[in-house]
């Protein structure tokens, strides 16, 4: 029996619908990420601490000469390069040590001159035979005595000079200065340090209680806070927070503490002793982790959606960096998608 036109056309609009459908359907499962997988992971136990900042190594500005200091060329606070002058010491007495040397070196110079011309002329006679063999020695040593005074004298002229020069009391290394533990005008002794200063290289000093000695060691990563979260506990925003890497941990209890340096780049804007919220791990668990664009709130709860279609309530817990962890709601093997399952065409609408 031939087909009649009425049903040629029911059944090219069935064909219609079903072709549309199949393409909104495939449309939207081609926009829809792929699905999400639960399983558990293994987490840390973050422990929320204070560090402070601290230079790795705080030297001193030491005088090297007693004396008087006459200047004063750093404040606390200075940042200062190696060799650079902090201060300026001298000894009244060397000024006129050196006043001293330098008159007896006109007169050893007087002398030389004249042992030269004398023997200038007692070698002339000793030629004609007017002067005898030892007046000419005698000459002779006269000039070397002189001469070696003179060097002699020199040397101790330029041991005050080297020592007046070894006022200027100079930075072992680059760094800020902490601390001027003198006035101008103060009698210093030799030795006596002028100013503290933190080099230029700044940790992050933990103090942790003695029950999370054996979870710390070198090597792991921890997040710092930014400046001025000291009274946020928040760990939510990642943002503000920094990475850091435990460089020493120290085998020694003190006061039933551990005490860990750690590394930190940009800890230069900081104040030396700043205090800092530092996260360290203490200890790994097995929790359920997703990434937090499956999650979405309404009314107060948060819900995820299944890749059956349906919806459940979830209690989300810590934020960590691979995701938001799971306290309830969810089970491994189950599936998440981001948005809900498109909905199937009615069969009302189908058979119109």
């Amino acid at each position: 029996m031939m087909p009649t036109l009425k049903s040629l056309l029911t059944g090219f609009r069935y064909t219609t619908q079903a072709f549309i459908l199949s393409t909104l359907i495939s449309s939207y499962a081609s926009a829809e990420p792929s699905a999400y997988r639960v399983e558990k992971q293994t987490v840390l136990d973050l422990k929320s601490v204070f560090a402070s900042v601290e230079s790795m190594d705080v030297t001193q500005g030491r005088a090297r000469i007693g004396g008087t200091l006459i200047e004063l060329l750093v404040d606390e606070g200075d940042v200062v390069e190696a060799g650079q002058r902090l201060a300026l010491v001298r000894d009244a007495k060397q000024k006129l040590q050196i006043a001293a040397f330098a008159s007896k070196l006109r007169s050893l110079s007087a002398q030389l001159t004249l042992s030269k011309t004398t023997l200038k002329r007692i070698s002339t006679l000793h030629k004609s035979g007017k002067a005898s063999q030892s007046e000419l020695d005698r000459a002779l040593t006269n000039v070397d005595v002189t001469s070696a005074d003179i060097a002699t004298l020199k040397l101790d002229q330029a041991v005050v000079k080297e020592s007046q020069a070894q006022g200027d009391v100079l930075a072992p290394a680059r760094g800020r200065v902490l601390s001027v533990n003198v006035t101008l005008g103060a009698v210093v002794m030799p030795g006596e340090p002028i100013a503290e200063i933190a080099a230029d290289n700044y940790i992050l000093r933990l103090l942790l209680p003695e029950r999370h000695a054996r979870f710390i060691k070198k090597g792991d990563t921890v997040l710092v806070a930014e400046r001025g979260m000291l009274d946020s506990a928040n760990t939510s925003s990642r943002s503000e927070q920094r990475t850091g890497t435990v460089s020493q941990v120290y085998p020694e209890l003190d006061n039933g503490r551990v005490m860990a340096d750690v590394q930190v780049a940009g800890l230069g804007d900081f104040f030396v002793g700043e205090r800092v919220r530092v996260w360290v791990s203490t200890d790994k668990r097995e929790a359920y982790v997703i990434p937090e664009d499956y999650i979405h709130r309404r009314y107060g709860l948060s819900f995820v959606y299944l890749s059956d279609g349906s919806e459940v309530v979830i209690q989300p817990g810590t934020r960590l960096a691979t995701g938001i962890e799971i306290l309830s709601g969810l089970k491994t093997g189950d599936t998440l998608r981001k948005n809900p399952a498109p909905r199937p065409a009615s069969s009302n609408s189908a058979g119109e």
